[in-house]
């Protein structure tokens, strides 16, 4: 089943990218091997690079920053918070979690669109916010994508603190140590490895937003919302280059990979201390 859905479409992925693989004319019949022409044209074209840019930062600000930081404190909120408090903060949070991805972009969509819920707030306050989508279309996908997926980290992490052990904690407090030091000497390093492994989901996850992207921008104005899963759609179906957009597909797969390599590196150098 593995090298059916995953090993098959991966090497085909590899082959139809030193292809010119079309939607349109003789190539979509027979496409020719190019070799390295489509990678040669990707890292000469000024667009790449950016694209690659905003992949990165829509990870750092959005998963290793937002998500996992959001994640962290409702879970520590959560255990000190009333039972019922919690149990309705969770029921919120998870809510944006598991709606259908397209049923949340739009909620999305509905509240920062010009003529949108946030709009007309503005317009009560004196406020313009009617073009939030042209002047910061980034700023607003991280917004919406770390709504979207706080709720796993915060389940981690609850989870996590859940089992450390209440004595170790209470040896701490009976030595002195107050809530940062608990929290930043005793919960954190105990909690390393659910953190490493929550930061790679996340971060895998993220690298592959597409849906948010393309209902709240199209990857615009322009291609300042364009990360490499937009950029890769973009090129293989609105401009017919499949094979294209297949190169570009193989080097979020790596781009992907690294971050894959990275991350189990560090956990297995946590195991090892």
């Amino acid at each position: 089943m593995m090298v059916i859905f995953l090993l098959g479409p991966i090497i085909w992925s590899l082959y139809a990218s030193l292809t010119d693989y079309s939607m349109v004319g003789s190539t979509a019949v027979n496409p020719h091997f190019v070799g390295l022409k489509n990678y040669v044209t990707l890292f000469t074209d000024p667009v790449f690079p950016k694209s690659l840019w905003l992949t990165i930062l829509l990870i750092l600000a959005s998963a290793l920053i937002g998500q996992n930081i959001l994640g962290m404190v409702l879970a520590l909120l959560s255990q000190k918070a009333p039972r019922r408090l919690t149990k309705v903060v969770d029921s919120i949070v998870v809510l944006a979690w598991v709606i259908p991805d397209i049923v949340g972009c739009y909620c999305a969509y509905a509240l920062f669109a010009g003529g949108g819920t946030l709009d007309a707030l503005g317009k009560v306050v004196g406020a313009d916010w009617s073009a939030l989508l042209y002047y910061h279309p980034m700023t607003i996908v991280i917004i919406v994508n770390v709504w979207r997926g706080t709720a796993f980290s915060m389940l981690i992490y609850q989870a996590a603190l859940n089992d450390i052990s209440k004595d170790v904690i209470e040896a701490a407090e009976i030595d002195g140590a107050n809530a940062w030091q608990s929290f930043f000497r005793i919960k954190l390093p105990i909690m390393r490895h659910s953190i490493l492994t929550n930061l790679m989901l996340i971060t895998l996850q993220t690298l592959s937003v597409f849906s948010i992207i393309i209902v709240l921008t199209g990857g615009g104005p322009g291609t300042n919302s364009s990360t490499l899963p937009v950029l890769a759609y973009l090129e293989a179906f609105n401009f017919s280059k499949l094979g294209y957009g297949t190169a570009i597909s193989v080097i979020l797969v790596v781009v992907g990979a690294l971050f894959s390599v990275l991350y189990i590196k560090l956990l297995r150098t946590n195991d090892e201390d």
